[in-house]
């Protein structure tokens, strides 16, 4: 991409999107496209299609989507299909309508069968069935790569699609009703050792195992791909190495400073048994993350702090409340709760 390049960054205030325009900024990017939703309705085709015909963006970050941990993705099935198959067909099509050089779509390592092989191969795509808690969300995302896909051929697009893995970081969803796991834990955590609680409860047996990377981590990979990569089909980011969910929980309490017990509540779901991404394709290119986990933790945990989030959980509890979904993030994991 040209430093001078007209660049849409759909999603820009969710978590991967913030990624992606810090990573733009810091490399000197400075026409970079942003509509906030009030702005621009992205499941609106009238609006979309007006937006880009004005615009005429010449390279577009798809990280716009409706998200949530596991029980917002059980509660909310037909909100997270519906609204996330209208933003990627509204964006992808109009892209194509009004000439933008290259797309890159974020899709989800959800998108591959529950019981896959592991460590996760890009073709493993479509060769079982999914994870039933996150099933809808997971069947919009194939269909917005496979709508990348047909472009490709059909048109002569240049549109790819990535597959990060578990994301977290700055700016991430710290509500209870939605937030994944990792967040979730920091909160909980948090909250627990400022109310000095006893002990913690985290939903399920502790053994499923995940792999996380640092939204910045994530949003360097985009840019460099959107750079170095034209093939049509997706790649996976990440580290390409796992954690149990008890070893992350120890190691949030231990960030935090959290001195009491962590109880496990098996009657919770765990969700996919493991969930590690190969990313041999990625790595050929020259590309891997910088950021470690516990370096990642200790940052989001400040940024917790610092940002106002750690106060206003509290205001949740006064019966203040918060919207159940947060729309334009993008991210997954496996839920949690802890009393």
């Amino acid at each position: 991409m040209d430093s001078k390049a007209k660049i849409y960054v759909a999603g820009h205030q969710g978590l991967v999107g913030s990624a992606i325009l810090r990573r733009l900024k810091d490399q000197g990017y400075s026409d970079i496209l942003l509509r906030p939703r009030e702005a621009l309705d992205l499941c609106d085709q009238a609006e979309v299609y007006h937006f880009f015909a004005r615009e005429k963006p010449e390279y577009v970050f798809l990280a716009a989507a409706r998200v949530g941990g596991i029980e917002a993705n059980r509660s909310f099935p037909a909100q997270f299909i519906r609204e996330n198959l209208m933003i990627q067909s509204n964006v992808i099509d109009a892209a194509y309508r009004y000439g933008t050089r290259k797309l890159l779509f974020l899709g989800s390592s959800c998108i591959y069968p529950a019981l896959a092989p592991q460590p996760l191969k890009e073709e493993y795509l479509l060769g079982g069935e999914l994870e039933e808690t996150n099933e809808a969300y997971a069947i919009a995302k194939i269909a917005g790569i496979k709508m990348c896909q047909a472009y490709n051929r059909q048109y002569g697009c240049n549109f790819i699609a990535v597959m990060p893995t578990n994301l977290y970081g700055p700016g991430d969803n710290f509500d209870l009703h939605s937030s994944h796991v990792l967040p979730a834990l920091i909160r909980k955590f948090h909250e627990a050792k400022t109310g000095q609680a006893e002990d913690a409860v985290v939903w399920g047996s502790g053994q499923p195992r995940r792999e996380f990377l640092h939204v910045d981590d994530l949003g360097a990979a985009c840019v460099f791909l959107m750079d170095n990569y034209r093939e049509a089909e997706i790649i996976n980011v990440g580290w390409g190495k796992d954690i149990s969910i008890a070893d992350l929980a120890q190691l949030v309490k231990d960030v935090v400073g959290y001195g009491g017990k962590i109880v496990y509540d098996e009657g919770k779901p765990d969700g996919t048994p493991r969930k590690l991404l190969d990313v041999s394709r990625l790595t050929r290119l020259g590309w891997q993350p910088q950021i470690s986990l516990r370096q990642g933790i200790r940052d989001t945990y400040h940024w917790y702090l610092k940002s106002g989030a750690a106060a206003a959980g509290r205001y949740e509890h006064s019966g203040a409340g918060t919207s159940p979904i947060h729309t334009f993030q993008s991210g997954l994991s496996n839920g949690i709760n802890i009393k």
